[in-house]
């Protein structure tokens, strides 16, 4: 059960501030959609907190842009924007595929990108995503009266589960990432239904092709949920990157990921997933991108 004294909603970063240093033990949420599964009985028990503080409503975390070839986003952007935005839309199709899978409608204009990276699931559906689009973070603190910035990789910023680089009193306040209109996307996630379920295994794809070489110009690949943080694939990447895709190919790849498995639990299952996602996803990518690439006979398969 959770229980709260006050809850705030500071329109300034300092008054965010002003409101965390003035009462000890103050949590700063944005879209809260975690904080109840949190609190509950079974994980932290009975949990009160003097203050709840709201930092959806600050400028500097709102607004989306497109500056010199990189996406800038508030970090209290809805995942629903990943679908609707127009510019997301036609800048960042992943991210697009990837909300589709997040939760249902109600919790999707609810939830912000930036709770998300800093709930740091090992299971987050944003994260790998993000990461496809070499994301960064900029996170907030005040020292001596003044705002003071830092940015740095979301590779960096997630640390492990539920662990990030935030430090106390310090707000997450931006997400920066590639723009990416040329590339086709794909993203896969696994579960019982289509959206409400946690990741077993989620996975971003995106691809760019040289179409007068007829080879691909630029491969990413992260997965999610097979280990304690997001990863990028980067030698897969670096295997297609100037290669014809062929069948034989995206399997080739496919059968080089099954030793990122990470995860203390259903460590074959992940394995079989994780290789029929890399090379579904690649072959949905690809499509996406104006290429048709027929998938191998299932048994052909690379087996780990």
């Amino acid at each position: 059960m959770l229980t709260y004294d006050r809850y705030l909603t500071p329109a300034s970063l300092d008054d965010a501030f002003d409101a965390l240093e003035a009462i000890l033990g103050a949590r700063v949420v944005a879209g809260a959609t975690d904080l109840l599964p949190w609190a509950r009985e079974g994980r932290a028990g009975d949990v009160h907190l003097p203050a709840l503080v709201d930092v959806t409503r600050i400028p500097q975390l709102q607004g989306l842009s497109l500056e010199q070839g990189r996406i800038r986003m508030g970090a209290a952007t809805p995942i629903a924007a990943f679908q609707n935005d127009e510019l997301l839309q036609r800048q960042a199709p992943v991210l697009g595929c990837c909300a589709v899978w997040f939760a249902d409608d109600q919790i999707r204009e609810q939830a912000t990108v930036g709770g998300n990276l800093v709930n740091a699931s090992p299971a987050g559906d944003s994260q790998p995503a993000l990461l496809a689009m070499n994301a960064s973070v900029t996170l907030a603190r005040r020292e001596h009266g003044a705002i003071v910035e830092r940015a740095m990789p979301l590779a960096e910023f997630i640390l492990g589960p539920g662990q990030t680089a935030l430090q106390p009193r310090e707000i997450l306040t931006r997400i920066d990432l590639d723009a990416v209109p040329g590339h086709g996307a794909a993203f896969e996630k696994v579960g019982h239904r289509r959206s409400l379920v946690i990741s077993t295994v989620c996975l971003a794809a995106l691809v760019k092709l040289d179409w007068a070489k007829r080879r691909i110009e630029d491969c990413r690949i992260a997965v999610g949920a097979v280990g304690p943080v997001p990863q990028r694939l980067p030698d897969i990447e670096r295997l297609l990157a100037g290669q014809a895709p062929t069948g034989e190919l995206l399997r080739e790849a496919a059968g080089r990921t099954a030793d990122r498995v990470r995860s203390r639990s259903r460590q074959e299952y992940r394995r079989e997933v994780l290789l029929n996602f890399v090379e579904r996803a690649l072959v949905a990518a690809l499509g996406h991108a104006g290429v048709a690439v027929t998938r191998l006979p299932k048994e052909e398969a690379i087996h780990a």
